[in-house]
């Protein structure tokens, strides 16, 4: 007997053994022969949808550097604090919430940044050496000098930076897009999480909350099995379609007894999913076929699975199989840029980052995927630009001003929006809240942020709450 006919004689074992004989069998054979027509008129929150105009992308990469970078040693070149470095600062009120109880003298010293800054590119935008591959790059970031998040903790700042608010659980930016979006490819989640560690704010910071189930995050863990529970357990893929299609006939007539249900839509719509991404994800995560070349654009020893540059390369394949929303996170709660102690820390970190996200920014453009995928790169707040003592080494945590950058996606390459004063202490001009930032990300994908709304327990919700504005002056 050919494996053919042992295959289809096990698929009718399975037809016979659980439907024959039942009083059901004729409505369970209806659904499984319904044509795809029937079948799309069933509620999918995941199928792709509109924008509510002409996009300038068509998704997103978000590089989320935990425990807030430093924008005076970055990307916000002050050199008044190189002139001022141990002089006197007078700190305002609300600026000491960052600091310990027990150090919130009011007299405290600025800190000159520890790396040198030059102007890069033909655009000429200030870049320290802490990001030298990202500097050579210059002429394709847009970088946003004025952000402002709500809270100088790393927990709500990590969920303000992702949610839009400090206090409570809200969806993430990622499942609000997947929710106005939908997705492009049916056999992959439309928002995908590499990170290695658990970030603050936990699984908080890809959740979808009160948005269906399927518009959550994939979390992928780097190393030699970054999904679990991928591989099929049933070798006969045939038979695993009918015992999937014999599943979701059953599931299809529970929902059709509870018509407006998107909670239990949505968990049928995650069966077929991880269905999907039996057959298509191994080929996405495998590297195997990537040239020597595109290793080492990114720095990815040839075999590896961990590390920022095998996260860069997977977005990038993520991306050209129609994943919407990626967020890369480069470490966790823990050994991040939290650099209290020492800004030295800063060093290994941006190593660690610095090559591969330039490596991902040069393959998109040499693929022609720059223009249709916008690259976001932040942090959930920056750091003080002075501290308590003279010749301190580390800096606290600063919610009133810092750095993050945009490239591709339809914003202008070689720009700088906004300014911190001349100490990098506060806004000097042009502030991009969190909310204006959500805003800006949003209409960059065709998205109202004021339309794209959520009904949930009486009212209506949305990303920006009651606030943001789309920063048009960055938009090319």
């Amino acid at each position: 007997m050919s494996n053919d006919q042992s295959n289809l004689q096990s698929r009718r074992g399975v037809i016979q053994s659980l439907v024959a004989g039942s009083l059901l069998m004729p409505g369970i054979v209806s659904q499984l022969l319904a044509d795809d027509a029937s079948r799309k008129s069933d509620v999918d929150p995941l199928s792709p949808k509109a924008p509510h105009f002409a996009p300038r992308a068509k998704s997103v990469i978000f590089l989320n550097m935990s425990g807030g970078a430093s924008h005076v040693d970055s990307f916000d070149y002050k050199p008044a604090l190189v002139q001022d470095h141990n002089k006197a600062f007078q700190v305002p009120e609300k600026m000491l919430a960052a600091f310990a109880p027990n150090n919130r003298v009011v007299e405290k010293f600025f800190k000159q940044p520890q790396w040198e800054f030059k102007q890069r590119g033909q655009s000429g935008l200030w870049i320290s050496e802490l990001f030298p591959h990202v500097a050579a790059c210059a002429d394709d970031l847009c970088l946003v000098r004025s952000m402002r998040s709500d809270h100088p903790d790393h927990f709500q700042a990590t969920l303000g930076i992702h949610t839009g608010s400090v206090t409570f659980a809200r969806p993430s930016i990622g499942a609000w897009v997947s929710h106005g979006l939908g997705t492009i490819n049916q056999n992959l989640p439309s928002f995908v999480v590499l990170a290695p560690h658990l970030p603050y704010a936990g699984g908080q910071v890809w959740a979808s909350d009160f948005l269906p189930g399927c518009h959550q995050g994939t979390l992928v863990t780097p190393g030699a099995e970054p999904i679990a529970n991928i591989k099929r357990r049933q070798a006969a893929v045939e038979l695993q379609e009918m015992e999937i299609g014999l599943a979701q006939g059953f599931n299809r007539r529970h929902l059709a007894d509870r018509a407006g249900d998107n909670n239990l839509a949505a968990r049928i719509k995650s069966f077929e999913t991880a269905f999907g991404m039996q057959a298509e994800a191994p080929e996405a995560f495998d590297l195997s076929k990537e040239t020597e070349a595109t290793h080492q654009m990114y720095g990815l020893p040839r075999g590896s699975a961990k590390g920022f540059a095998w996260q860069c390369l997977i977005a990038r394949r993520l991306v050209e199989r129609g994943v919407r929303f990626i967020e890369l996170i480069d470490t966790g709660a823990s050994n991040n840029w939290d650099s209290h102690g020492d800004m030295g820390a800063h060093g290994p970190l941006a190593k660690n980052v610095d090559q591969p996200i330039a490596g991902l920014l040069k393959d998109l453009k040499m693929r022609g995927m720059l223009d249709e995928t916008l690259v976001v790169w932040t942090t959930e707040f920056g750091r003080t630009p002075f501290n308590t003592g003279k010749d301190a080494r580390g800096r606290e945590h600063h919610a009133e001003v810092f750095t993050s950058w945009l490239a591709g996606g339809g914003v202008k390459g070689g720009f700088s929006y906004g300014e911190s004063d001349e100490h990098g202490c506060t806004v000097g001009a042009n502030e991009v809240h969190v909310h204006d930032f959500h805003a800006t990300i949003l209409h960059l994908l065709g998205l109202d942020h004021e339309r794209l709304t959520y009904r949930h327990a009486g009212r209506d919700y949305r990303l920006t709450d009651v606030a943001g504005r789309v920063v048009r002056e960055i938009i090319a």
